[in-house]
């Protein structure tokens, strides 16, 4: 892979802004269980084909705002192994909310690849060796 562009990784910093919440929505709506942040941060890591997506730490944001929305729950726990861990479970208002984004993603999705099928093959992406 070649090294990325000051573009294309302000692009990459922007689309993940906006699908952070959701990607860890469905995490936690797949587990069916509380995680704690470490956990998520695993989670996520795991689903990214070809490295990592986005960085652990800009996760804790996400789910303090996800909590603060009432999307998530959480409560804190000690552990006998270093701080306490902060455990994140979804809500019920948090599943209809990932419901409704998914539809979004979805549709948006579509949008784009139809845009970018548009532009015809001549400008179709090419990857670098």
């Amino acid at each position: 892979m070649t090294e990325e562009t000051q573009y294309t990784r302000k692009f990459r910093k922007e689309l993940m802004a906006g699908l952070s919440s959701l990607v860890l929505l469905a995490v936690l709506a797949r587990a069916g269980r509380e995680m704690y942040g470490y956990e998520i941060a695993k989670a996520v890591k795991a689903e990214g084909e070809g490295g990592l997506i986005f960085k652990q730490g800009a996760i804790y944001p996400v789910l303090r705002s996800l909590n603060s929305l009432g999307l998530l729950e959480s409560r804190v726990e000690a552990s006998a192994f270093g701080p306490p861990r902060r455990y994140y479970n979804i809500t019920g208002e948090g599943l209809k909310a990932l419901n409704d984004w998914q539809g979004a993603w979805h549709d948006m999705r579509e949008f784009v690849d139809d845009a970018l099928k548009a532009g015809g093959s001549q400008h179709a992406y090419q990857p670098t060796a």
